[in-house]
């Protein structure tokens, strides 16, 4: 209980004892030491006395034990992670790191005292932790008991606690997480000498081991950059073509509380020179031939500058030769024909530089940016420009790529009609290119007499083709195979069907071959080709009954009468009444009846026929006698 009543007494009488932790907002100064724990896949070397108050093992460490190692994977419910250092040239291969393997009772897990600093300046403690136990080897109840790191800093003597915070509970995870923490403080007057320690603050058991790695310590002050009106940023580009360039540097503090500086250079940031005499906040950079790395140290009084735990250091200004880069090298112009896909004009640069395509070989309009390939929309020279750091460096000259189109030959295709037996000429139609037909030929012409589509592929002396195609028909003589007639209609037949066209005067054609309502007698059917292919004709006879009649003497009508009956030499028409007495037998040598029987008339009705012709083709009808 006394105990606490004095820890409670401390922190009321010591405000600015407790703090979060957190880190260096401003610029800082290069470490005053910075602890990696070297490398190596060995076990060890044990600390120097007095820097933890753990026991070394040179193997996996048990409960108050620590060990150095480069991985962590040894203990099997332990994350299998490597050491938080992310640069080998630092540590080495195989870098190492801190494994503590937390005791029931608190302890220094990390102690060190730093000397030489300067009074009044704030300075950053920082070190990455991690809680190795692996939960998902479910070795502890849930994520296991939590680390929890308090970093605290003591005057020379370790009697008077001067700041201090707490990482707070870190659990264990399924997977290795490295979290950096911080802690800032200031220096009091006449105070130059601290001592840094790291505490375990988590209960002792299951879990609550961890690694630590790359403990830092540095000055911390106002956020210093160099800036200059010729670039935003903090890189200069210029091109080796440009030299020498001169230009204006200042330094921008976030705090406009009086500091001195010391300006350096570098040629590799990391060997840097003091620039004698420039103390001031702006530095002119005059006469520039190489690359160059710009720096400032900022302190607070010109005695501090001397020292590297006193002063903060700028972030670096760059300024880049950068050697001009040759032109572009092309590969290949390139020739196609008016129907070929354009194809892209490529160009090929070393890694790191880009091209920006113009249309004209000085000057000009650029028409494609950062690409080393162009697709244009019509023929012509375009110009490829190498280009590097924001098209602050550019070739010398542009390389001209040339895209050629030649003119696809024009063709006709055709439709030829020639006649049976006849042979006709397929001309390409055009001169000075390659021919190739479909038969095999190779002439600008050819001759051909039969049905079918030929093709001819012609071809320039640039090597572009066309195709033209041919459709050849041939029509065939016609040949009346039958004329069929059925009362007034007639059809004319064919052998074959073709182009034809049919009369029965070989005046008027149509094209159709069906007559109807034309009247009896004998006549004649035509047919002939359109295209003049021949033509054949043949009689015959057509054969018309009558409806009926009208026997009333008015000169109309008035007989039953066959036309073209009288050709016939061996037919019969016989007439009968309604009941099938035969009442009239009408022959060629008399082809018609006028509505009487033994001289009388015979009474209006309808009356039956029977037309026998070569003794046994019939026509079978009725027709009406009107009075």
């Amino acid at each position: 209980m006394r105990r606490i009543i004095s820890l409670i007494l401390l922190q009321f009488c010591n405000p600015l004892l407790f703090g979060q932790l957190g880190f260096c907002s401003g610029s800082k100064g290069n470490p005053i030491f910075f602890e990696n724990f070297g490398s190596g896949t060995n076990f060890g070397p044990p600390l120097p006395i007095g820097t933890t108050s753990y026991a070394y093992v040179a193997g996996p460490p048990n409960d108050g034990q620590y060990t150095l190692h480069y991985n962590n994977g040894f203990n099997a419910t332990w994350h299998n992670a490597t050491d938080h250092t992310f640069d080998d040239s630092i540590d080495g291969f195989n870098g190492k790191a801190l494994l503590v393997n937390a005791s029931f009772n608190s302890g220094e897990f990390y102690k060190r005292a730093v000397t030489n600093l300067c009074v009044n300046t704030t300075f950053e403690f920082s070190a990455w932790v991690m809680n190795v136990y692996n939960a998902g080897s479910s070795a502890c109840s849930g994520t296991g008991i939590p680390i929890d790191v308090t970093f605290e800093i003591w005057d020379a003597s370790e009697t008077t606690l001067l700041k201090t915070g707490s990482t707070g509970p870190i659990i264990g995870t399924n997977a290795p997480i490295w979290k950096e923490f911080g802690l800032v403080f200031t220096t009091g007057i006449g105070q130059t000498a601290v001592v840094l320690k790291m505490k375990n603050n988590g209960a002792g058991g299951c879990g609550n081991d961890l690694a630590i790695d790359d403990i830092a310590f540095r000055s911390c002050g106002d956020f210093t950059t160099i800036a200059s009106p010729a670039v935003a940023g903090n890189t200069y580009s210029v091109c080796e073509n440009q030299l020498p360039i001169s230009l204006p540097l200042t330094v921008v503090i976030s705090n406009l509380t009086p500091h001195v500086f010391q300006w350096q250079e570098s040629a590799d940031n990391i060997t840097w020179t003091n620039l004698l005499g420039e103390n001031a906040m702006n530095y002119n950079v005059s006469n520039l031939n190489l690359s160059k790395f710009f720096r400032v140290k900022v302190a607070q009084d010109a005695a501090n500058l001397a020292n590297p735990f006193c002063v903060i250091i700028s972030e670096p200004f760059i300024i880049l030769v950068l050697p001009q880069p040759a032109p572009p090298f092309s590969s290949n112009d390139k020739t196609i024909c008016s129907n070929d896909a354009v194809p892209a004009l490529t160009v090929a640069v070393p890694t790191g530089i880009s091209v920006d395509w113009y249309d004209a070989a000085t000057g000009g309009n650029i028409i494609q940016a950062s690409s080393i390939s162009f697709t244009p929309n019509t023929a012509g020279i375009f110009y490829a420009e190498a280009v590097i750091s924001n098209k602050n460096c550019k070739s010398a000259s542009r390389t001209a790529v040339q895209l050629t189109i030649h003119a696809q030959p024009v063709v006709t295709d055709q439709d030829i009609t020639i006649c049976e037996n006849q042979s006709t000429v397929l001309d390409a139609d055009l001169l000075n290119v390659g021919y190739e037909w479909s038969t095999g030929e190779t002439t600008k012409t050819i001759i051909v007499q039969d049905a079918g589509i030929y093709t001819v592929k012609v071809t320039s002396p640039e090597n572009c083709s066309n195709t033209k195609t041919i459709v050849v028909t041939v029509n065939t003589i016609p040949e009346i195979t039958e004329v069929a007639s059925n009362n007034g209609t007639v059809t004319i037949f064919t052998s074959v069907l073709g182009n034809y066209e049919y009369s029965l005067d070989n005046i008027i054609f149509q094209d159709s071959n069906i007559f109807t309502n034309v009247s009896g007698g004998v006549k004649t059917g035509y047919v002939r080709d359109k295209f003049s292919c021949g033509s054949d004709s043949q009689e015959f006879l057509l054969i018309v009954f009558p409806k009926y009649f009208t026997p009333n003497g008015d000169g109309y009508q008035d007989r039953f009468e066959i036309v073209g009956l009288d050709t016939l030499h061996n037919a019969t028409l016989s007439i009968f009444d309604r009941f099938g007495k035969l009442l009239k037998l009408i022959s060629s040598a008399e082809p018609y009846w006028n509505g009487t029987l033994n001289g009388f008339a015979l009474p209006a009705s309808d009356y039956w026929y029977r037309l026998t012709i070569d003794d046994k083709k019939e026509f079978e009808g009725h027709f009406t006698l009107k009075r």
